[in-house]
């Protein structure tokens, strides 16, 4: 059976970054192996991937056997909620949302493939985006949402991307600035984000070798470079 995680129930903005990245010579979803690709493009296979990298971990795990392999992931910046009717398609609100991302929270997903970053055949390319969500009044959404349901996303704009070909990459995107040793708290009150992402930061730089424990207070770790 053909396996085509990534493109079932793609939605716009799955196909605005395909097209976005795709070239004049690149072939859009071939088929390599068992699995559907989004782009191939000479030896180098482009998977575009907006969430929930486990999701297609089994899939690089195979891919990156014997091929190169280039993870695209956007990062949102800033997103417009966009409640539409969908039965008159009338925009009933749009506004921004409060949340603003960076690339520090590619941590939230990475924490699913932590290792796979140092095969040398893989890398990802993130990029910073603005979309828009747009959601409908089903009554089957989230309570969190009353009842609406996030029905597309769309790009609206890429503002920069940035490589990471290696762990070292990721090492970068930590404050040169920070005391050593820290704990999960501090590193989080360094980068101005929860403690649970803290947590994903440095289990993952661990995982890469990046990162080492060298002790505790009471029960809580010590990190160090």
């Amino acid at each position: 059976m053909l396996n085509q995680i990534g493109t079932l129930n793609e939605t716009t903005l799955h196909a605005d970054i395909k097209w976005l990245f795709s070239e004049s010579n690149d072939q859009l979803e071939r088929k390599v192996g068992n699995f559907v690709i989004d782009i191939v493009r000479d030896d180098l296979l482009i998977e575009i991937q907006t969430k929930n990298f486990s999701a297609i971990r089994n899939k690089l795990e195979i891919l990156l056997q014997s091929n190169k392999v280039k993870l695209v992931y956007p990062i949102i910046q800033d997103k417009w909620i966009v409640n539409l009717d969908t039965q008159l398609n009338k925009i009933i609100r749009r506004r921004l949302s409060p949340i603003h991302c960076s690339y520090i929270d590619i941590f939230d997903e990475l924490i699913k493939i932590p290792k796979m970053i140092s095969h040398p055949n893989f890398a990802i390319e993130a990029i910073l985006v603005q979309i828009e969500e747009i959601r409908e009044k089903s009554g089957m959404g989230s309570w969190r949402r009353n009842g609406w349901s996030i029905y597309d996303k769309k790009l609206l704009r890429v503002i920069e991307s940035k490589k990471f070909n290696n762990p070292i990459d990721f090492l970068y995107l930590i404050p040169k600035n920070i005391v050593t040793p820290f704990t999960n708290l501090e590193l989080a009150k360094w980068l101005k984000k929860p403690i649970y992402l803290a947590q994903k930061i440095s289990y993952c730089l661990r995982k890469m070798e990046m990162l080492k424990t060298v002790g505790k207070v009471g029960k809580t770790l010590l990190f160090d470079f």
